[in-house]
């Protein structure tokens, strides 16, 4: 690996380290083909998936409304976090050692920071969208108006940029001398302060105030607006209303919960030097099947999205 000799200190051990070794997900040969091609089919169905959702939404005028609005971004930001992970993972597969610059794996955990945080304003978002629309249907066009939507996106897409930078900027003020090697496959913060040989007390307290109170918020209003949902639903009585208020909810539900999971035990439960593989078990769940089970969650659920879908392809036919 290259060195760069640091300032004010002997030449032998004052050397900054500027490219590190990912070790991937496993270290037996007799693993590494049969995941990559099990990875990349999924990558695969991933990049069509949400793809092939944002063009449906784009092209069908029936799905221009606020609902829809916000799955298609939620499908853009799951295909951004896919992309940032899934290709160098499938790389590190084939290579003996997967080297990265100091440079690329900044750039890598900055675009994995904003996909992120993103998509739980946007989850948080959609909550509050069912809220309106469940609970208050009579004033949902008054209330989802275009103006609102644009802001929440707007917001939702700030944040998660603000929250990149912040930590961006903490993990510029670590120093890397003693090892290169990161347990990981792909460049993330708890790792990369795992491997410092700077203090990141900083660091960890900064993840978890920061990353804890989006969690907490983004979930809190996940919860506050599915628990007025549930209450209006029991209120009715007609059969039809209910199932079809289950089965949107529900699939956003099964969503929220698949990826808030992981998520926080990754960055808000107190961090163990032993804790590797763990991690790596949570990353993968978030950064790749959960952008792989979206799409799937919502259109099969969703029986707009099937009918659109369905005259697209017999158009096509």
């Amino acid at each position: 690996f290259q060195r760069t000799p640091s300032e004010g200190v002997e030449k032998e051990n004052a050397t900054l380290l500027t490219r590190f070794i990912l070790t991937g997900l496993t270290h037996q040969s007799e693993w590494k083909i049969p995941l990559f091609l099990a990875f990349l089919v999924i990558y695969l169905i991933t990049i069509v998936g949400n793809l092939g959702l944002i063009a449906l939404i784009w092209n069908d005028p029936h799905l221009h409304i606020p609902m829809y609005l916000f799955l298609g971004n939620l499908a853009f930001v799951d295909t951004l976090l896919s992309s940032t992970v899934t290709p160098n993972m499938l790389v590190g597969f084939l290579a003996e050692s997967q080297m990265i610059s100091f440079s690329k794996c900044m750039i890598q955990f900055f675009s994995l920071a904003v996909s992120v945080t993103t998509e739980c304003f946007l989850l948080a978002t959609m909550a509050y969208d069912r809220y309106v629309a469940i609970c208050k249907p009579l004033l949902y066009p008054v209330i989802m108006n275009n103006t609102l939507c644009i802001r929440l996106l707007v917001l939702s897409f700030v944040g998660g940029f603000l929250h990149a930078v912040l930590h961006e900027g903490f993990l510029f003020r670590l120093t890397f001398c003693d090892s290169n090697v990161i347990h990981h496959f792909y460049c993330d913060i708890i790792p990369l302060c795992k491997i410092s040989c700077t203090d990141p007390s900083i660091n960890y307290l900064m993840v978890f105030i920061f990353s804890g109170s989006i969690q907490v918020f983004t979930i809190g209003t996940i919860l506050i607006s599915y628990t007025f949902v549930l209450f209006t639903i029991l209120k009715r009585k007609s059969s039809k209303g209910i199932r079809k208020a289950f089965s949107t909810c529900g699939a956003h539900l099964l969503s929220v919960s698949l990826y808030y999971g992981p998520l926080l035990f990754m960055y808000v439960h107190p961090r163990s030097p032993q804790a590797d593989d763990g991690d790596m078990m949570d990353s993968l769940f978030y950064t790749v099947i959960i952008p792989f089970l979206n799409p799937i969650i919502y259109s099969l659920r969703n029986k707009k999205v099937i009918e659109s879908l369905t005259k697209t392809l017999q158009k096509l036919v």
